[in-house]
């Protein structure tokens, strides 16, 4: 018997299979056309809500772009037109506006765009405003001023010439926040969190916040970063309180997921493009392009840095008290922007805990109260490495038994002790009045090593270009 005839037809396609691919092939391409159409829809309705002003026009002998990626130049004006009455009155707003820059700030990003290098310049700054035809169409001359007296006397334009003809640093776009639109932004993210190590109060802008940490509203968060009488400090304070405020904006945006939620950035978006002003060759695409690269972005990868001044201030004729640059120092940080170099050294440092007092501020005189040979003199080294100012000269206790570190202090030196007692956690505080200005650490058995510790500001003492990375200036 025959096996049966095996056909030569070649077999059906599965029509169902086939069916089934169309259908998906069809389902993605009308997913990409509503996804293409509704972000179309989403960067025209951005666009159109852009103020824009003419940060560009006239400007020439510009710095070239040198080493890759792009600059921003961030101004803050005390433009306050759209404050209610109630927020004046809440938030003490209620003075006359210069109609200059209280905040400039020059933003880097690499061309990679894993690195974000923010620059603050002091608003005090001694400055050479480049010649310039006024509104009135009057020639004016070259001369010094102040560097937030360029908005002014110019606007934008000026502002921007002069920045690139004092950093050497071509800008290649322009962004203006005034109060309210800083404010808006704020109330939109959902607040930003602070944090302080001692109390910040400031009866001309009404700021009043104890130590610890604090989430600020737009408002409070306005008057945390115009404060200039809290501790001092006056501008160059209120400086590095901005970037610790930047720094934890970056945290809560990247960390947050804002940057990864369409609906939320979308908010944000229209919000912070409906409130500022830019130049016409920064659009909703470069916003969208900029929350795309700055998702990328950590605490760890963004760079904080005030252009280095000498001290005191100078007076200028006319003018009153400037900050004249550190010439050397501030052309290698402007020249680490050009050729797109990271202004932080990449390496491995422990968590420090937060001090109000800096440890090169505290002077300690180590004892050792333990039979172990060599212990005081180990503490003191450690003590000294963290930046106190040890004696050097290390002894033994009367006491060869003790168990737990002892820390003996007068009374009058009270937020000094707390610095060495961050260092040393676990050790008994014993307030001795009269003792002096010497502390006095006697070492018991229970003593391991010396946890590390630092004021609010970092950078101060360390090599190179001051600049810190915003986990350093986050909050803990």
């Amino acid at each position: 018997m025959s096996a049966p005839a095996r056909s030569t037809r070649p077999p059906r396609p599965d029509r169902r299979r086939r069916r089934w691919g169309l259908r998906i092939a069809l389902f993605v391409a009308c997913l990409v056309l509503a996804v293409s159409a509704i972000g179309h829809l989403l960067v025209r309705e951005l666009e159109s809500g852009i103020h824009r002003v003419d940060a560009f026009g006239g400007l020439d002998n510009r710095p070239k772009s040198a080493g890759g990626g792009v600059n921003f130049l961030v101004v803050g004006t005390d433009g306050r037109d759209r404050i209610t009455p109630q927020e004046k009155a809440l938030y003490r707003l209620g003075g006359a506006p210069c109609h200059c820059t209280d905040t400039i700030i020059l933003v880097h990003l690499s061309a990679d765009r894993r690195r974000a290098s923010v620059v603050s310049l002091p608003r005090d700054s001694y400055a050479m405003i480049p010649a310039y035809t006024d509104r009135a169409g009057k020639p004016r001359r070259a001369h010094p001023q102040r560097l937030n007296a360029a908005y002014a006397e110019g606007g934008p334009s000026l502002t921007v010439r002069t920045v690139e003809h004092a950093t050497g640093v071509h800008i290649d776009h322009y962004l203006e926040v005034d109060f309210t639109s800083f404010m808006k932004t704020v109330d939109v993210v959902g607040g930003v969190k602070v944090c302080t190590a001692r109390r910040l109060k400031d009866d001309h802008t009404g700021l009043d916040l104890p130590s610890g940490s604090h989430v600020l509203n737009g408002g409070q968060a306005l008057q945390y970063v115009r404060s200039r009488h809290t501790d001092g400090t006056s501008d160059l304070g209120r400086i590095q309180r901005q970037q610790r405020f930047l720094a934890s904006v970056l945290h809560q945006t990247t960390a947050g997921g804002i940057l990864l939620n369409p609906v939320r950035f979308n908010a944000v978006a229209t919000t912070l493009l409906g409130s500022v002003r830019a130049d016409h060759g920064f659009g909703a695409e470069d916003l969208m392009a900029l929350g795309r690269a700055m998702n990328g972005l950590t605490p760890a990868s963004s760079e904080f840095a005030s252009v280095p001044v000498i001290l005191p201030g100078k007076p200028l004729k006319g003018v009153g008290s400037t900050l004249h640059w550190d010439r050397p120092k501030a052309d290698r940080l402007f020249d680490a922007i050009r050729q797109d170099r990271p202004l932080t050294r990449r390496h491995a440092r422990p968590r420090a805990t937060v001090v109000d007092v800096a440890p090169q501020q505290v002077r300690v005189h180590v004892l050792n109260g333990t039979g172990t040979a060599g212990l005081a003199r180990r503490a003191d080294r450690a003590l000294h490495a963290t930046g106190f100012a040890t004696t050097g000269s290390p002894a033994d206790a009367a006491t060869k038994d003790l168990a737990r570190t002892v820390i003996t202090y007068d009374p009058v030196w009270n937020r000094s002790v707390r610095t060495l007692a961050a260092a040393l956690p676990g050790a008994q505080l014993k307030p001795v009045p009269g003792q002096g200005g010497v502390m006095q650490v006697t070492v018991g058995s229970d003593y391991k090593d010396v946890h590390p510790v630092r004021t609010e500001d970092p950078r101060r003492d360390r090599p190179g270009i001051a600049a810190v990375t915003g986990d350093e200036v986050g909050c803990a």
